[in-house]
């Protein structure tokens, strides 16, 4: 395609018309642009600039970025793939937007450098001939970008599979700190409820919030964590949301009712004081709001706290005539979750089994009789028999 025809095909786009906005492709369409009104040093400007560009994001070629950009931006015709529904229109623009998006990118550096020739002094010869080149080729169709679309979706959560909540916004974070399945031992039983729990979202039916309570350092949330990485939970989501933004999380839930993938919501030590203006926001949450929870959105607390509101004895023996009733609402926020799993410390035998899995996998050589007995002293040193205390025992071996 000539360059005056591949401009104006640039201009006809329409279901991607978001990508003409970038700084990349902008300033492609300003090269053309420039070419086509004979102007070659603006031409020349807006050549190295988007080489520069494309270099700074890591990427060798322009359809290295534009494979990207199609796939991790969400745009109306990847919103109508996501959702399964049929517009012939939208398509058949889909279709003529990608195919001058990879003729585009299988355009060859050489032809735009050839084009500003002519357009500049002799003097800029040296510099032409020493341009440098991003890469001519298109990793991507209509077809492979409208898979991609029905097996993963678009946009952030096609990209990432964990975010932070804070302050309305989704903060995607490219490396959880998530552990593995396999690197957790002891809690078999609550962790098989939660997986159970989450296995019934990703199948579509309406899942149970979860509540799991108890000692510190017991793998609480390093269960709800593990869920990610559990086999076929690929279009699971979690996303952490802090106490401190549980009001926002009516609008949260809103955006992600018509998302093809699944979500937990994932509160970590969650307590509340006796005043605390959020804690009637998530009771509201939880149940009591006229909105029914979508299918595909769970929330899983943890807390050190069974009943999650502090109690004082002046709640039990205070001047309120109704001093059960009184009681009973800052323990009925608890009880608004349908699966609520105690999570306490260990017994001596299965501490002592975690103690020798773990000294195994660091490469640990001490007689048992000898491991168990430090680990013991350990643990009356320290918070009590839980994952957390046999890591840090092990860990102290290695100093």
């Amino acid at each position: 395609m000539e360059l005056n025809a591949l401009r104006a095909a640039l201009r006809g786009i329409s279901a991607y018309r978001e990508v003409t906005n970038t700084t990349v492709l902008g300033g492609i369409w300003m090269m053309l642009d420039a070419l086509y009104q004979k102007n070659g040093e603006e031409a020349l400007e807006e050549y190295v600039s988007r080489f520069h560009v494309l270099r700074s994001d890591g990427y060798e070629g322009l359809g290295d970025w534009l494979w990207d950009w199609l796939r991790y931006n969400e745009t109306p015709y990847s919103r109508l793939i996501d959702q399964g529904k049929s517009d012939p229109a939208l398509e058949n623009a889909a279709r003529r937007d990608i195919d001058t998006l990879v003729l585009l990118a299988e355009t060859d550096c050489d032809r735009f450098i050839d084009a500003m020739k002519p357009l500049l002094g002799n003097e800029f010869a040296p510099v032409l001939a020493g341009l440098p080149r991003w890469r001519a080729a298109a990793p991507f169709n209509f077809d492979s970008v409208t898979q991609f679309y029905r097996d993963h979706g678009a946009g952030e959560f096609a990209k990432y599979r964990a975010f932070l909540w804070e302050d309305g916004m989704l903060i995607p974070v490219a490396d959880p700190d998530c552990p593995r399945p396999e690197d957790l031992l002891g809690y078999e039983h609550q962790r098989g409820q939660v997986e159970q729990n989450t296995r019934l979202m990703m199948a579509g039916r309406q899942a149970n919030n979860v509540l799991l309570f108890g000692d510190g350092g017991t793998g609480k949330s390093a269960t709800v964590k593990s869920m990610l990485y559990l086999p076929d939970m690929e279009d699971l989501r979690l996303i952490e949301v802090e106490k401190e933004n549980l009001t926002g999380m009516p609008d949260l839930i809103r955006s992600l009712a018509s998302r093809r993938q699944k979500f937990i919501l994932f509160i970590d030590d969650l307590a509340f004081d006796q005043d605390d203006k959020t804690y009637s926001t998530l009771k509201t949450i939880l149940e009591g709001t006229l909105e029914k929870r979508p299918v595909n959105v769970c929330i899983c607390a943890t807390s050190n706290r069974r009943h999650l509101v502090r109690q004082t004895f002046s709640d039990r023996a205070g001047d309120e005539v109704d001093t059960f009733e009184t009681i009973s609402e800052k323990t009925a926020l608890a009880e608004r979750f349908g699966l609520r799993i105690p999570y306490l410390t260990m017994n001596k035998a299965d501490y002592l089994a975690l103690v020798d899995h773990l000294a195994a996998q660091a490469g640990i050589d001490i007689p048992a009789d000898r491991l168990h007995a430090q680990a013991m002293t350990w643990e009356i040193r320290h918070a009590g028999r839980t994952p957390r205390v046999a890591r840090q025992f092990v860990a102290s071996l290695n100093v």
